[in-house]
């Protein structure tokens, strides 16, 4: 069995896949805080309570497979792979043979779960695709008809926007993540939802018009990231949401390294 972990700045996404290639099967997935403090036994612990909720253990897992944006939390993960499920991590980098050209310079500037996004994106919808990926930071990949990366914009993330809104403004406060009944809000409540909610789904829409001209048209688009549900009713662009595309990615990394 595969485990794959996603660690983002905000949240660790892992999953479990039993078998490979067009037979492999996702059995388990979960999605945690990320804390860089976390040592290397509390994530065994920890990862150890999650599987067993499949009726899994530790002695289950034969490998792991990494996509890390937070590279000081890389040697903890390592760790946790050698000492917990005895099997030497793969690790998506910059010298990591992803099968599609990345156009991207320089190279190792695009995060490991971009290039995952990518490659999941484009094994199971095609291309040319465009990704809009909810995280801490709200990202937009380009993927060309024939899978090549061609690059992409980066935007502030939907939280870190809001966070910032509550601190500099002394009369606003914190609400709940949700959709408003109307976008002109009646309230503060309502208001600050619909700029939330209509507000970053115009973004969203905005930019990927913008991607659809230069590629071209035809472009399909995903979403992905914690937020991604949010937004999709109220986008007109987003075709899909798919909250496991950058486990497939890493998962075709790790299985196509292990071609090599």
């Amino acid at each position: 069995m595969l485990l794959a972990v996603d660690v983002g700045n905000t949240n660790i996404v892992l999953g479990v896949y039993t078998g490979q290639g067009q037979d492999a099967r996702m059995v388990g997935n979960w999605r945690i805080r990320t804390d860089r403090e976390r040592t290397t036994d509390e994530h065994g612990m920890l990862l150890a309570d999650l599987l067993a909720h499949c009726g899994l253990n530790l002695a289950s897992i034969q490998h792991v497979a990494i996509s890390s944006v937070v590279p000081t939390m890389n040697e903890t993960l390592a760790e946790l792979s050698r000492k917990y499920c005895r099997v030497e991590p793969f690790f998506v980098g910059p010298h990591t043979d992803t099968g599609i050209t990345i156009r991207y310079q320089p190279v190792s500037d695009v995060g490991a779960d971009r290039i995952c996004n990518a490659v999941g994106a484009y094994a199971k919808y095609g291309g040319p695709a465009i990704v809009v990926d909810y995280g801490t930071a709200t990202t937009f990949d380009a993927i060309a008809a024939n899978g090549d990366y061609l690059g992409g914009a980066i935007l502030p993330g939907v939280g870190i926007s809001m966070d910032a809104l509550f601190r500099q403004a002394s009369r606003l406060y914190r609400v709940e993540f949700v959709a408003p009944p109307a976008a002109i809000g009646q309230n503060t409540v309502h208001a600050m939802q619909s700029g939330l909610v209509f507000g970053f789904a115009g973004q969203t829409d905005a930019m990927v018009e913008r991607f659809q001209v230069e590629l071209g048209g035809g472009a399909v688009v995903i979403a992905t990231g914690g937020l991604a549900e949010l937004i999709r009713p109220a986008s007109r662009t987003i075709q899909f949401v798919d909250h496991l595309v950058t486990l497939e990615g890493l998962r075709l990394l790790f299985e196509r390294s292990l071609r090599r």
